[in-house]
């Protein structure tokens, strides 16, 4: 378990590393600048928070109440594993001390269960079933990280965003579909102090392990979900299963099929857009501000609808059923903090010759976020592996950053690359300069 997730390292004094925090919580606050001894996952957190426009002192709203809360969760999938998260993590809700928490997927609460006196004390800062603790609307604490970086996690007082939750420590661990890898939600135990050591984060760790396996074995596996496959192509590529008769489309093997270009842009905006996109919404995403009648999207939606058969339906235009693309590889490899598992499975930019507008801003941010995640991590391998890419070659900042890195040994071929690419693009060569 990588420490970045742990709170406190071996051998920290708890009331020594909380005022440190704490005044780094407060520079931060006042100033944006946070350094030791605050975590990069806290900071990250800190900075994503700031951004929500979270205040310090903010408590967590109310989403759901009542019998809206009750129909909610009994149809949540995690109302399944609710006997055995208590016959796991019960015991530690029943020692006076700490509560057992169950969220979904959006951060909302589910179930908050521990002794009276320890609820009635959360529920001033509004800790209870009902209420949403992502980290837009709480700021940061451990199920709401959770939720945003993919991976277990311990929050340790005062490195909760907002001040009210500071005097509590956390930790909790995402909850998945075993089948899809859908986020579900998480599993938290909230407490005192001594919940920052690493027993309790591989206690909760261990517990959304369980609970993935027991949904595992309450039904039977399910029919995968079909695949698009848009990453370093110009036309994609949907992998359906077993090829059905008389459906239309250039076969590349069984049940794959290659999709018109067009035909690969519609499909992946409706990816993209799971609650569907009106016909007006459609045709500009697709052809911008170019003078299209809208006869020209229905036949192209007709065409792919002979293809697709029931998976899409129209009022708004939306896919019946889930379609995987292969982005979520790279994007949840990116969410996990793992740029190296996020570069392997990048095949390259997205319909890279597509000018619709959608498309051209779902391959810029995707690029941009795995960018941005090498550039960050500052290894030398990784960067040498994207600047040997044909999309990564003329990469100004990533040779920049692979000069800095790489040792004094190595330096020559990246520092003479950057010279060239600073006087392809008329820029000045203070880098290059620091790097001979």
């Amino acid at each position: 378990m990588l420490k970045q997730w742990l709170a406190l390292e071996a051998g920290a004094d708890p009331a020594e590393r909380a005022v440190a925090v704490r005044r780094a919580h407060e520079a931060f606050l006042a100033g944006g600048e946070i350094g030791v001894p605050v975590r990069g996952l806290v900071a990250d957190s800190w900075r994503r928070s700031a951004r929500a426009s979270v205040g310090p002192d903010h408590v967590a709203s109310v989403d759901l109440t009542d019998r809206d809360l009750e129909a909610y969760r009994a149809a949540h999938p995690l109302a399944r594993v609710m006997p055995l998260f208590r016959e796991l993590l019960g015991t530690i809700a029943e020692d006076g001390a700490h509560l057992l928490s169950v969220c979904d997927e959006h951060g909302r609460m589910l179930w908050v269960e521990g002794p009276p006196q320890v609820r009635q004390r959360a529920e001033r800062m509004n800790f209870m079933p009902g209420a949403r603790w992502d980290e837009a609307h709480a700021g940061t604490n451990a199920p709401g990280t959770v939720l945003a970086v993919g991976h277990p996690v311990q929050i340790f007082a005062a490195e909760h965003y907002c001040r009210p939750v500071q005097p509590w420590s956390c930790a909790a661990a995402p909850v998945r579909d075993p089948r899809t890898r859908r986020l579900l939600g998480a599993v938290d135990i909230t407490g005192g102090d001594h919940l920052a050591s690493p027993h309790s984060l591989a206690l909760v760790q261990a517990t959304a392990r369980a609970a993935e396996a027991h949904l595992a074995s309450l039904e039977p596996a399910a029919a995968p979900a079909p695949l698009l496959e848009v990453l370093g192509r110009d036309e994609a590529l949907l992998h359906t299963g077993p090829p059905a008769p008389g459906r239309a489309g250039a076969r590349a093997g069984d049940g794959s099929v290659r999709l018109g270009r067009r035909h690969s842009e519609i499909l992946l905006l409706l990816a993209a857009h799971p609650d569907g996109l009106s016909g007006d919404r459609l045709a500009l995403e697709l052809y911008g501000d170019r003078d299209v009648t809208p006869v020209t999207l229905r036949a192209e939606l007709s065409r792919l609808r002979r293809l697709l058969g029931p998976l899409l339906a129209s009022r708004p235009y939306r896919l019946t059923g889930r379609l995987a693309t292969d982005l979520e590889a790279v994007d949840g490899a990116l969410a996990a903090g793992d740029p190296g598992a996020a570069l392997a499975a990048y095949r390259g930019p997205l319909l890279p010759l597509s000018e619709a507008p959608g498309v051209m801003r779902l391959r810029r941010a995707l690029e941009d976020r795995l960018r941005q995640a090498l550039l960050a991590r500052r290894d030398p391998e990784l960067l040498g592996a994207w600047v040997r890419t044909p999309w990564g070659e003329d990469d100004l900042e990533a040779w920049e950053a692979l000069v800095g890195v790489v040792p004094p040994e190595a330096r020559a071929v990246p520092a003479a690359r950057l010279r060239c690419l600073r006087d392809a693009f008329g820029v000045g060569s203070r880098a290059v300069g620091a790097a001979r």
